[in-house]
């Protein structure tokens, strides 16, 4: 699976643009979206203004630090969401290379006409062939190709993109490597998967998740609270014969309002859809990831999730009177023109397990093509025909033997079969029943561990089959799956999903065939393959580049790793807080209430070297926690207790105990260099 380099995030090439941005996000205009990093702004202006007016009995020197790391304060918070989203700009400048040199050859009156891919439209044809890269997104309707898709999903190995079924789609920038294909575009311009990511990479387009949203009236309104805590302190003071000064009253202000948090919250979001791009999974918004992290149920297909994809055959069982030799030969026979993987694991398992040595069929072999009408595929030769299929096709075609006691024994190794969790085919020679072929799927190597990860996160997990529910049943318990929905039709899927969420639950889906898309659009997160259907990308709120539907099981580790890292940080600021008014408050009111002195417990110098020390804390610990911020927590499918509880002992307690430390190591650098 590719994975898109991870960049270091202290380069050069990251941190000079970030800093021309961070500058530029100093503009009020881009400031109000972050309230408590406005009002900290305003406040830098107000003792900026102050600075000149000179109207305090304070030293200009203590005036003019605090001035400065209050503005450093601001210019920390904007670095770190410039850093954030500089960080997908390099990724968006080779997607716009790409796009800019893409051009068409549009197919109008029978001929070609060569057009920027700019001019084209939805429902435009056009003719794409080996070596020309795909200009439009669309889909398929005549020809089959193979595509590389490198420029989008990391992946050098080539796919095929076919007219009709489920892997139709093609996306621009991909290009062509051997035949000719026409494709019908499905999108106007700037409105194509590549002009999408660009905007997510960019963050152009990224709106605050309603989590976000709700933190940031929390801290908005923790603010104000503190602002009116703020305005009432002169009147104490008088009230206690003495006064504070406005710089002192200011830098108080800026302790107690939520900073830390406040700076980052932005640059966690914007990290966070970040990480999804660089781990190949493109999210339409915020919300998709921030509902991932929140999921309760995840249905997953079992064919090509659960399972390696293709059954393979395991075992002949015949009926009685009859050789297993002889219904070897006679099922090599009927599977030597199946192309299919199940159909060459047929002819394998004859050929290495009974020495059956049959290379190819005579001259004259009229072979019966598989329909899903019919479930049989076989072959005739000189009169004699051979039939291999489902069990209840092949019965249905052969009424005589139906009624026969091979028949019922048929029937009962059928059930056999499928109680193991395999799948069963009989064979027929003439209208005689030979016996079956068993099928097995293949469960994916370490799938019963992931669930059992899954399980301790809290989520349910649902396996969606077609087989029948003994097929099922055996397949689910042996991949230690919670659930299963057996014979499994779109409004089947679509029904389940509205259940669990009636329930109050999050449900989420991977899919790629059309006959999804309604139960991708209904589920909190759908996950689309790539390699899908034009209909199940629009459908889904997530779309996977590498079509690995395993990969649901990372996007809901990844959504989780968000939430726990807005929640540690979080967790940190608030206690960070905390301790940050022990050191300020005691300091600036000891002349006013002696008594304070029993708060010092830091043993801070002086009033001037406790308030500028705070604050200098108060700027330095936001560029400190921007590499966490973007990186993320790292996240243990622990439990919501465990979680919690290491939460709060890692962030809580740290978040109490780095303060004090830290403010302490900087009032002692203060006074050593004589800066108040």
């Amino acid at each position: 699976m590719a994975r898109a380099e991870s960049k270091s995030l202290f380069t050069a090439d990251l941190i000079v643009p970030a800093l021309g941005d961070a500058v530029r996000k100093l503009d009020p205009r881009e400031l109000v979206r972050n309230p408590v990093m406005f009002t900290t702004a305003c406040v830098a202006l107000l003792l900026t203004i102050l600075l000149v007016v000179g109207q305090d009995a304070l030293a200009t020197g203590f005036k003019l630090q605090l001035v400065v790391w209050l503005w450093l304060t601001v210019l920390f918070g904007t670095f770190a969401e410039a850093l954030a989203e500089g960080r997908g700009k390099a990724q968006a400048a080779s997607l716009r290379a790409t796009k800019a040199e893409l051009t068409a050859r549009r197919i109008r009156n029978g001929g070609t006409e060569n057009v920027a891919a700019s001019q084209l439209r939805a429902g435009d044809i056009v003719l794409v062939e080996t070596g020309d890269l795909i200009p439009a997104d669309g889909e398929v309707v005549e020809g089959v190709a193979s595509v590389n898709e490198a420029a989008i999903t990391g992946e050098s190995a080539p796919v095929i993109r076919e007219a009709g079924g489920d892997r139709s789609a093609v996306t621009a920038g991909t290009r062509v490597i051997s035949d000719q294909i026409k494709v019908r575009v499905t999108v106007d311009p700037g409105q194509g998967f590549l002009d999408r990511m660009i905007a997510l990479v960019e963050g152009a387009e990224r709106q605050k998740t309603p989590n976000e949203i709700a933190l940031t009236i929390l801290l908005v309104g923790l603010t104000i609270i503190f602002l009116i805590a703020v305005g009432t302190v002169p009147a104490f003071a008088h009230y206690a014969g003495g006064s504070v000064p406005v710089v002192i009253l200011s830098a108080l202000l800026i302790t107690l309002i939520p900073t830390t948090i406040a700076a980052l919250l932005s640059a966690i979001g914007i990290a966070g859809m970040d990480r999804l791009v660089r781990f190949n999974v493109l999210a339409k918004s915020g919300r998709a990831v921030e509902a991932a992290g929140d999921v309760d149920v995840l249905l997953l297909d079992k064919t090509g999730t659960i399972t390696v994809g293709d059954r393979q055959a395991t075992e002949f069982r015949p009926v009685s009177g009859v050789h297993v030799t002889e219904l070897a030969e006679a099922a090599l026979v009927a599977s030597l023109a199946d192309e299919t993987p199940e159909g060459r694991s047929v002819v394998a398992l004859a050929r290495e397990r009974f020495d059956v040595r049959q290379d190819a069929l005579p001259a004259g072999a009229e072979i019966i093509p598989f329909t899903a009408q019919t479930r049989i595929s076989g072959v005739e030769i000189e009169g004699s025909v051979i039939q291999k299929g489902a069990v209840d096709s092949v019965l249905k075609v052969n009424p005589t033997a139906s009624e026969t006691a091979a028949a019922t024994e048929l029937r009962r190794m059928t059930d056999e079969i499928a109680r193991a969790g395999m799948t069963p085919l009989a064979v027929a020679r003439d209208g005689r029943l030979l016996g079956t072929i068993a099928l097995k799927d293949i469960v994916k190597a370490g799938i019963r561990e992931r669930f059992g990860e899954l399980r301790q996160m809290g989520i349910r997990t649902v396996m969606i089959t077609g087989d029948n529910p003994l097929t099922a049943a055996a397949i689910a318990a042996e991949a230690g799956v919670d659930d299963f929905l057996a014979q499994a039709t779109p409004e089947d899927k679509l029904e389940l999903i509205r259940k669990e969420q009636t329930g109050g639950r999050l449900v989420a889906m991977c899919g790629d065939g059309t006959n999804d898309a309604p139960a991708l659009a209904q589920a909190d997160v759908g996950v689309a393959m790539n390699t899908g259907t034009q209909a199940a990308r629009e459908a889904g709120n997530m779309v996977d580049l590498d079509s690995d539907p395993t990969k649901l099981i990372e996007v809901v580790g990844l959504g989780k790793q968000l939430l726990m890292t807005r929640g540690a940080l979080t967790t940190f600021s608030v206690a960070n807080d905390v301790a940050k008014y022990f050191a300020i408050i005691p300091a600036m009111f000891v002349a006013l209430y002696p008594g304070l002195r029993l708060l010092n417990i830091m043993g801070l110098a002086t009033p001037q070297s406790a308030i500028l020390s705070a604050i200098i804390f108060n700027a330095l610990i936001i560029p400190a926690l921007v590499p966490l911020a973007l990186k993320g927590v790292r996240y243990r499918p622990i439990g919501a207790g465990p979680l919690l509880a290491r939460n709060l002992a890692v962030y809580g307690a740290g978040g109490l105990v780095a303060p004090f430390i830290g403010i302490k190591v900087i009032d002692l650098a203060v006074n050593g260099l004589g800066l108040v």
